[in-house]
């Protein structure tokens, strides 16, 4: 029996061995094929993200402006094809290279990060055509449109360094006729088919049109300054002089044809599309209303409401959100009214917050001056404490800067522009300040944060310091993540320490209550008829914002259907993933991490985002383990 026994234990013995060999061996075969698979999707990932490269490089060439603001100078003689061909070319350019794509790469084999870019390629061709139906709708010559960002463009972003720049500066003035032309035609089109701006608008551009063309060398008998582009002009011209980069012979011939150009060609464009404004403007309706209006105005602002927020609500929902909203944060900035002890309703604080001097700068040049200080100050302090709350920090400098006179609107948003990828040209955020009644104090430290620190400019700025990833990706926008980041910046930025201030405090509640207030007029305006009356009131009952501003935005919304719902929508899906992460991973949440990861994919849809949180909280859980 012990014979047995033992006999037995050395067989369970021998199996045990040969079991452990044969895991072993399973494990080594398991792990060989994990870094196969790994190698493999690496190998393909890489391949996918080179091909991308070149595909985008063919993009650019579509667009010899977007390669200007990168910083590129070839093709930087010429200006964008605006015609509709030319859009027709783009998007069949965009279906041929999601094909190849396809036909090309196996998805199954590209890494979570290269199945990203995969899918983000589709989502773009997905974007272009939702919008071919609507392509009639948006309108061409309104506020800020071409007829302003064209001069602003060659301003602003056409660098002069040597003789060949401003040789391609004046090819770039030639081609504003053909330019021009293009988008009158398009114009033209749209307002055959019923689809026309409000009356406000027309007048808005026409405005904008005196202050680009007034001066020399457009008018020289009105007694008028320089206009912006001809002083742009000589300033370039004269900088190459004092260089010795071009002669005063040289430079006296880029003025002669620079000022032949615009008095003649562009001179004329612009009259063009000042005698069509006046015209079609008898067609349009003085009453504000929203696109509803418009031909098939229901899907349009459906789509629109889609492209902004990148999600699936409807109107309805955005509004509601929106009323919710203006509830919550107004019970907030009740404790505020009642902490600084004032006494009055929130109404009446409203008005006192809008009204007492105490809240605004002098409208001269040393009360504009002491804004832009403010505004640096706030800056440069919480820049000191962005190491506690993100690990990746933009290498890009920020500038603050009033806007250039011919292109500032009394009440306008402020907004940031970005620099170039290499840190040749900085980030700007720009500020209306032709009437300082309309930039409350109280609110200058929660814009500074929104456009700068850590908002527009550090997100924007690190997604075009991103490497390892395909150059799309650090160019790619959507809005709700662009203006969500940017007003969840303002919400962070108090966890961060700032807004100590009472009254700051209360124009950072404004700011979050502003965009909230934009889900329920937006939408009122265009899904539910509401008039431009009916807007301003409901802002007015329930804000502390100026009444120019007000007034400013709501015409903002009329014009640019459902662009301002992206940014509470965004805010909050961004506060949703965080604390999900946070509930996920408890003590071992890390804010430097999360914020990493939401930062280090560029600008990405919301349904993307949410899906890199998810496997990002995956990730720390399984290192966990």
């Amino acid at each position: 029996m012990r014979l047995f026994l033992f006999s037995f234990i050395l067989i369970l013995a021998a199996c045990s061995e040969q079991e452990a060999i044969q895991e072993s061996v399973a494990e080594t075969v398991n792990a060989d094929a994990t870094q196969i698979q790994s190698d493999t999707a690496i190998t393909e990932t890489v391949r996918l993200n080179d091909w991308f490269d070149e595909q985008y490089a063919e993009q650019l060439d579509f667009s010899p402006q977007t390669k200007t603001r990168l910083g590129d100078k070839s093709d930087y003689d010429s200006l964008n094809d605006y015609s509709s061909a030319g859009s027709d070319e783009q998007l069949a350019w965009r279906r041929l290279s999601v094909a190849a794509m396809h036909s090309n790469f196996d998805y199954a084999l590209l890494n979570e990060d290269g199945k990203l870019s995969y899918d983000m390629w589709i989502y773009s061709l997905d974007r272009a055509e939702a919008a071919v139906p609507f392509r009639q709708h948006g309108y061409i010559f309104g506020r800020g449109g071409p007829h302003a960002s064209l001069p602003n463009f060659l301003i602003n972003y056409h660098r002069v360094d040597d003789a060949s720049d401003m040789e391609a500066y004046l090819s770039r003035l030639g081609e504003l006729d053909r330019v021009f032309g293009e988008l009158l035609d398009r114009a033209r089109s749209a307002s055959r088919a019923g689809i026309r701006q409000p009356a406000f608008a027309y007048d808005f551009a026409m405005t904008e049109i005196d202050r680009v063309t007034s001066g020399v060398p457009f008018n020289t008998n009105d007694g008028s300054p320089n206009s912006p582009i001809w002083s742009d002009i000589q300033d370039k011209i004269e900088a190459l002089v004092e260089t010795d980069l071009i002669s005063r012979d040289q430079a006296q011939e880029y003025i002669a044809q620079a000022q032949e150009i615009l008095a003649g060609e562009v001179m004329s464009s612009y009259q063009e599309i000042l005698a069509w404004l006046e015209q079609d403007k008898a067609f349009a309706s003085e009453t504000s209303r929203g696109v509803w209006a418009l031909p098939d105005g229901e899907n349009y602002y459906n789509y629109r409401l889609a492209q902004m927020t990148t999600l699936a609500f409807t109107a309805d929902e955005i509004h509601e959100i929106g009323l919710a909203e203006v509830g919550r944060l107004h019970l907030a900035m009740e404790k505020i009214k009642n902490a600084v002890a004032f006494e009055g309703s929130l109404q009446d604080f409203f008005i006192f917050m809008r009204e007492d001097d105490r809240f605004y700068f002098p409208n001269s040049d040393e009360g504009r001056q002491d804004y832009l200080d403010l505004n640096n100050e706030y800056l440069d302090t919480i820049t000191l404490k962005l190491p506690e709350f993100f690990g990746r920090l933009p290498k890009a400098q920020l500038e603050v800067r009033r806007v250039e006179s011919f292109r500032e609107q009394a009440g306008a948003a402020q907004h940031y522009a970005s620099g170039t990828p290499d840190g040749s040209r900085p980030g700007v955020f720009y500020s209306h300040m032709s009437d300082m009644s309309t930039l409350p104090i109280f609110q200058l430290e929660d814009v500074a944060y929104h456009e700068g620190n850590p908002g527009h400019h550090m997100q924007i700025s690190i997604q075009q310091e991103l490497t390892g990833i395909p150059r799309f990706r650090t160019q790619y926008r959507t809005t709700a993540y662009t203006e969500g980041w940017g007003l969840y910046a303002e919400w962070l930025a108090k966890e961060m320490g700032a807004f100590e201030d009472p009254y700051s405090d209360f124009g950072r509640l404004s700011g979050e209550l502003w965009r909230a207030i934009r889900l329920v007029v937006d939408t009122g305006i265009h899904a539910q008829h509401w008039g431009e009356e009916r807007a301003v009131q409901y802002f007015i009952d329930n804000s502390a914002q100026a009444l120019g501003a007000i007034r400013s935005e709501i015409q903002r919304y009329i014009t640019a259907p459902g662009q301002a719902t992206a940014y509470k929508i965004g805010m909050m899906k961004f506060q949703e993933l965080r604390g999900n992460a946070e509930s996920a991973l408890g003590n071992n949440f890390d804010i430097r991490a999360f914020h990493d990861a939401v930062l280090g994919a560029g600008a990405l849809p919301m349904p993307m985002l949410e899906s890199r949180v998810s496997s990002w909280v995956e990730e720390v859980q399984l290192s966990l383990k």
